[in-house]
């Protein structure tokens, strides 16, 4: 699948809602394309990470006819060769509305089967009920470059914006920005996040970092590939001993998509925001 043909995807089409449980209804797209762009290849990535999901209208019936509701948190491995297109999966979990289900255990084992097998690796995912789910909001840690008094000229992805202090000194520090703003590659909706990052090494220019956040503000990309760029880009800067970029996409349509790219193996997602 190309480029040209993601306009073909369900997010650009009339909807129908179908109640029915039909794994058909997920549409997978190939990271490759996106990557391809920024001289990534497949087994060579330069980092690690996931893309968390959590999906918030999720309901199905028992035995016996009731509607049960849960809240949903999905973790795809960024190494998958696959993503799932957002559209495509809302329909995908709409279709459980009117199935029977014998237990939890079945729809959490069915979401990970068809999740798995739509993006050719394993997913995790886990089901809770929303009397016990207990969101972790919090402030972002580190410096928020938002208060940084700034000219922007640029509105598309330009990695010359970015730049280093030049005073050769190493820091460890978090940065971030809530002014991430990208637009969907089929619809053009606009898309709302907060950025973060992470790095230890030479140090970054904060202004110039902002600028460079700013530009994807007419970017027509998805979520994941945004983050993706901004990593590889701020990678081809400097080299820095360790790097995380994770961006939190406010909510739609009851799903909000978390992308965290990093030089560690292991690196936690950070706690949600306000916007969240």
């Amino acid at each position: 699948m190309s480029r040209e043909d993601w306009q073909n995807l369900p997010l650009g089409r009339e909807t129908v809602y179908e109640s029915s449980y039909n794994p058909e209804l997920l549409h997978p797209i190939q990271r490759s394309i996106s990557r391809a762009q920024l001289g990534l290849s497949v087994g060579a990535l330069p980092f690690f990470g996931e893309d968390e999901w959590w999906g918030f209208e999720l309901s199905w019936l028992n035995t016996r006819g009731k509607p049960q509701v849960a809240v949903a948190r999905f973790s795809f491995p960024a190494e998958s060769p696959c993503m799932v297109e957002s559209k495509s999966f809302k329909l995908y979990l709409n279709s459980f509305n009117q199935s029977r289900f014998d237990s939890w255990q079945l729809v959490q084992d069915t979401l990970v089967r068809d999740l798995s097998a739509a993006v050719g690796m394993a997913v995790e995912v886990t089901l809770l009920e929303v009397e016990d789910i207990s969101l972790d909001v919090q402030r972002p840690q580190g410096f928020c470059l938002d208060q940084l008094d700034i000219a922007v000229e640029q509105y598309q992805p330009d990695s010359t914006l970015l730049a280093l202090e030049g005073s050769g000194v190493e820091v460890t520090e978090t940065l971030y920005s809530h002014l991430l703003r990208s637009n969907c590659p089929v619809t053009g909706q606009p898309d709302w996040a907060t950025v973060m990052v992470e790095y230890k090494g030479p140090m970054l220019q904060r202004e110039a970092l902002l600028a460079y956040i700013i530009s994807f503000r007419e970017h027509q990309d998805f979520h994941e590939h945004c983050v993706e760029r901004i990593f590889c880009d701020l990678q081809n800067l400097a080299d820095f001993s360790e790097l995380t970029v994770c961006a939190r996409y406010t909510r739609r349509g009851g799903l909000d998509i978390n992308p965290l790219r990093s030089t560690r193996i292991e690196k936690p997602l950070p706690p949600r925001f306000a916007r969240q």
